[in-house]
């Protein structure tokens, strides 16, 4: 999947077990530059282990889980990945999906989580009986926040996990960006 400046690349078992090996190793297997700050955020050790099992326990769910966030080369620079993002899973049966992401501290403030949830968001509410997009976030975090309203959520009006904020974007709330291709 393109955005306008990422390749989004949905994550395989290699690319975990690559990810859990060494930056190195994963910055080899995608062909890309990884930044000593890797990884972002969330997207610890705890998280590639979350996405491998899944994928260990449904292989045929790839892209229902983790992506890669891979801003393309320019004439002065490599690839570099900058960002990891995905789902929890594939949508419940109501028609929900969630959603998070992550980027390297050098990239931030630069729009790519935004482009990253807007193609992510706009992936899931393609896909069929998916009716309701939530993400959360902690109150402490305003750039996540800001993030999350750029895309479109709102508010939910109840939290299950506390100390988080959720966000919700509807199926009727269509976001304007889209992904350019699949």
């Amino acid at each position: 999947m393109r955005t306008a400046r990422l390749n989004l690349m949905p994550t395989t078992l290699a690319h975990l077990d690559a990810g859990l090996a060494s930056p190195a190793a994963l910055g080899q297997l995608l062909r890309v530059t990884v930044p000593a700050s890797w990884p972002p955020g969330a997207y610890d050790r705890a998280a590639v282990e979350f996405f491998r099992k899944q994928l260990l326990a449904h292989p045929d769910a790839i892209g229902w889980f983790g992506w890669y966030a891979i801003r393309r080369s320019t004439p002065s620079e490599p690839a570099v990945l900058i960002g990891a993002a995905g789902y929890l899973g594939p949508p419940d049966p109501l028609g929900c999906v969630e959603v998070g992401y992550s980027i390297v501290p050098e990239f931030r403030a630069a729009g790519f989580a935004t482009e990253l949830l807007h193609a992510l968001a706009a992936r899931a509410l393609q896909a069929p009986g998916v009716v309701r997009v939530i993400a959360r976030t902690t109150p402490g975090n305003p750039a996540s926040i800001k993030v999350l309203e750029h895309c479109g959520f709102k508010p939910a009006e109840a939290d299950s996990e506390a100390g988080m904020l959720t966000y919700e974007l509807p199926g009727a709330c269509a976001i304007g960006a889209q992904p350019e291709d699949r």
